[in-house]
């Protein structure tokens, strides 16, 4: 049986906070980075076609339009997204593991310096692990020794 109660807890591991910290870190920044990743590529993409259209239009050189020295380097990110998505996403990933380290040993660091007093589920083990099974002859002499 579990109940919800308020205690007061001793200490908390501050290098198992950081793991977690990481761990719960590198997930979302994984995540947001290979969105960001994406996006640089669709950009890189777009812009391309841009330079194409506007270069045809204006009837200019690549090299006068914006982002005109730039274009093997857009071209070359467009074309490399297999890439250049997983990388960002490591990359991001990498710096909100470190984020969420720093801040989850923080956090750990305050709670054993204040002694928070914070809600936690207790089990609360019975006196008998297995009322079910029979016990053995040997188990009950042992209990009725430490009883008296």
């Amino acid at each position: 049986m579990s109940r919800l109660t308020r205690v007061r807890v001793v200490g908390v591991s501050v290098p198992w906070a950081m793991v977690n910290g990481a761990i719960i870190g590198f997930v979302p920044g994984l995540f947001i980075g290979c969105l960001i990743g994406a996006g640089v590529c669709w950009g890189a993409g777009t812009v391309l076609d841009w330079q194409r259209e506007l270069a045809f239009t204006l009837g200019v050189t690549q090299q006068l339009l914006p982002f005109g020295d730039q274009a093997p380097v857009l071209q070359q990110v467009s074309q490399s997204w297999q890439v250049v998505i997983p990388i960002c996403g490591g990359i991001f990933g990498v710096f909100w593991a470190l984020i969420g380290t720093l801040a989850a040993g923080v956090v750990a660091a305050v709670m054993n310096r204040f002694g928070i007093a914070i809600p936690v589920r207790v089990e609360q083990e019975s006196a008998d692990p297995s009322p079910e099974l029979p016990r053995s002859s040997a188990a009950e002499e042992r209990r009725l020794r430490k009883d008296r």
